[in-house]
């Protein structure tokens, strides 16, 4: 099928590449020549792991091509995913002028019936928006298809393709049956294909995000009260997670969630329910909690060291907000840095990937360091931010002999706090 993706940022990149990896004719579409001209080198500046060899290899079969000319890309296809972004405004709300204005553009290049569908992560209502923006700038038949994404970044391509589910929001049974054919490769495990109206495919994806983050918050409100009646959260949690209702996944206690989806989705939703007149008290504790245990995890640093951390070194291992990314944004690790520079101490960070992105945050404020133990050299504490695997394991011999002072504070609860205390490392972790 003929394919034609606008925006090469997280979402457009993985969807062309992996479209393209089933076949299709795919054009991705950015303004950004420089990004444009890396990406036909098969560069690409976010790390997710098995996307370049995707990029690469469908470049090189010319099934994946990259330009700035949408009107020749809108012409050569019949689908047009619309992927760019939609940050944040003060109110809370998803900013959508690069929505709107990609669909513009989109309705002034058509030549013919197109299905436009829209990947990007939109308020409920936005669809309708769009195919009134269209209807005024071309005379050609369209329909519109919200199409949200599930991407679990360090996971997107496998998620991509091999999906739990996909979602269409569509009421067009021509536009229907295009998109049934298009993602008919990627349920061959039986996974389903869910056909909805276009404010309920909108809403699912705000009402997935949200409810992932309030179990997180959860777990981790469950962890303080722990941590003050003397319960053990990992055992609390293991008896939790034994009851299939609950299951196992989004329940680890830790710093909370981070990143490009998570916080902005609960703010647009929050803000979609303020402009209906909608109480909406639940997600707001979501925030709530995620912000606070940040601080939780601070304060114990804090009292550890008698509320003093000036000539005091600490080493951070993570700053990604998650495993498996380079992607910093609202991640953790920023906020429990920039709190330990206000309090005096001085800072060294290593993360696999993530250390460039840092150093447009950070500057020179702290010390970058090229591995792991690298950073150790008589610090007086370690910080467990980012629980990437290369850390799940560590030499902790190793690691004392190198601190002025052996002690962990663990934010993933990744280390067994028996075995720490009988080597001679004091061990701090969430809700024990």
């Amino acid at each position: 099928m003929k394919v034609c993706v606008v925006g090469t940022g997280y979402v457009g990149l993985v969807a062309g590449a992996c479209f393209a990896e089933m076949g299709n004719d795919v054009i991705c579409v950015d303004k950004d020549n420089d990004i444009l001209n890396n990406l036909k080198k098969g560069i690409i500046s976010i790390y997710e792991p098995e996307l370049e060899p995707l990029i690469k290899s469908n470049t090189k079969e010319n099934r994946l091509i990259f330009t700035d000319n949408l009107e020749y890309a809108v012409k050569q296809s019949q689908i047009c995913f619309i992927t760019v972004g939609t940050p944040q405004n003060d109110d809370g709300s998803a900013d959508l002028q690069y929505v709107y204005e990609v669909a513009q553009n989109i309705a002034k290049s058509m030549n013919d019936y197109k299905v436009i569908v829209d990947k990007s992560t939109v308020p409920v209502g936005t669809a309708e928006k769009i195919t009134q923006i269209i209807k005024k700038n071309t005379n050609f038949e369209f329909d519109v298809v919200s199409n949200p994404e599930f991407l679990k970044q360090g996971a997107a391509v496998e998620d991509f393709l091999r999906p739990d589910r996909v979602i269409i929001g569509s009421n067009s049974k021509k536009a229907i049956d295009i998109m049934k054919n298009l993602y008919a490769p990627f349920l061959r495990n039986q996974h389903p294909l869910i056909v909805m109206d276009t404010k309920s495919a909108e809403m699912v994806k705000y009402a997935s995000n949200s409810f992932l983050a309030l179990k997180i918050s959860y777990i981790n409100e469950i962890a303080n009260i722990c941590e003050k009646v003397g319960a053990d959260i990992n055992n609390v949690r293991l008896g939790m997670c034994a009851d299939t209702r609950i299951g196992t996944k989004f329940l680890y206690p830790g710093l909370g969630f981070g990143g490009s989806c998570f916080p902005k989705d609960i703010k647009a939703l929050i803000k979609t329910a303020a402009d209906n007149n909608c109480e909406c008290n639940l997600l707001k504790s979501i925030e709530i909690v995620n912000n606070k245990q940040r601080q939780n995890f601070i304060e114990k640093i804090l009292l550890k060291f008698n509320n003093d951390l000036k000539d005091k070194t600490i080493a951070v291992w993570g700053l990604a907000f998650k495993p498996k990314t380079n992607d910093m944004r609202e991640a953790p690790s920023i906020t429990i840095i920039e709190e330990l520079l206000k309090k005096g101490a001085s800072v060294r960070v290593y993360d696999p990937k993530a250390c460039e992105y840092a150093k447009k945050i950070f500057k020179e404020k702290v010390e970058y360091g090229k591995s792991a133990y690298g950073i150790l050299n008589n610090v007086d504490c370690l910080l467990l931010i980012t629980e990437w695997n290369e850390f799940r394991n560590p030499d902790f011999d190793l690691i004392k002999s190198l601190m002025r002072k052996p002690i962990i504070f663990d934010g993933r609860n990744q280390y067994n706090k028996d075995y720490l205390h009988n080597i001679g490392i004091e061990y701090f972790c969430i809700g024990n």
